[in-house]
């Protein structure tokens, strides 16, 4: 019998980190399995939320966000480049040249989410692949649907999502719900609702903690 956990991967698909860390998180429940198995739900968080419809380019963006010059931007995009690598995850960041509003990508993986956790998922690899690895624009509805309708979902269903104000409520009520628990930055993994991971961590790290908070959890049958 294995210990069955619970995940929110609280994150934004123009958040490189992320990227990284659910790479690194499934290798670490791959590592766990057989004695532990997961259900990962991913909850939305906009690291620009007030992003203009055309979107910023992405050097110009990262210097007035964070002050990188250049030389510090070049060094950051390598080391997230080398740690997707080791992970399985192609960065094409030269084909990133501009950030974009996720909103409409969060709506569509909220809208996912109910058409089964699996769906979900790779709807996330999806969005998460088109943007950093093919350098497509995330808030483009064509891009959308397109990745939708590649993991089996109903292409005509997310245009109509997307041409309409579902599930707009629904996703602005769960990023305020992670603001107010005080997550601030991404991406953050919460487990069994309590245990917070900051973070694109190792899997060393996220395997550790997997098996720390499994030895609290009683076993399902």
């Amino acid at each position: 019998m294995e210990k069955n956990l619970t995940i929110d991967f609280v994150s934004d698909v123009s958040c490189p980190w992320c990227a990284i860390g659910l790479a690194s998180l499934q290798q670490a429940l791959a590592r766990v399995n057989g004695a532990i198995s997961a259900q990962i739900t991913f909850q939305p968080f906009e690291l620009n939320p007030n992003m203009v419809p055309e979107g910023e380019d992405t050097t110009e963006h990262l210097a007035k966000k964070y002050g990188s010059t250049p030389e510090q931007a070049a060094a950051i995009k390598e080391t997230i480049r080398a740690r997707g690598a080791e992970l399985g995850f192609t960065f094409n960041l030269d084909k990133r040249s501009r950030i974009y509003n996720t909103f409409d990508a969060h709506r569509l993986l909220h809208w996912a989410q109910h058409e089964g956790a699996d769906k979900q998922l790779a709807l996330k690899q999806a969005l998460l692949k088109a943007y950093f690895t093919d350098g497509e624009d995330p808030s483009n509805h064509a891009v959308l649907v397109r990745a939708a309708q590649a993991v089996g979902l109903d292409g005509a269903r997310a245009q109509a999502i997307l041409s309409s104000d579902e599930f707009v409520a629904a996703v602005r009520e769960q990023e305020q719900f992670y603001l107010q628990q005080g997550i601030h930055s991404v991406p953050a993994v919460v487990i069994n609702g309590r245990h917070l991971i900051s973070g694109g961590q190792p899997p060393e790290v996220f395997e550790q903690a997997l098996r720390q908070i499994a030895e609290q959890t009683p076993r399902t049958a």
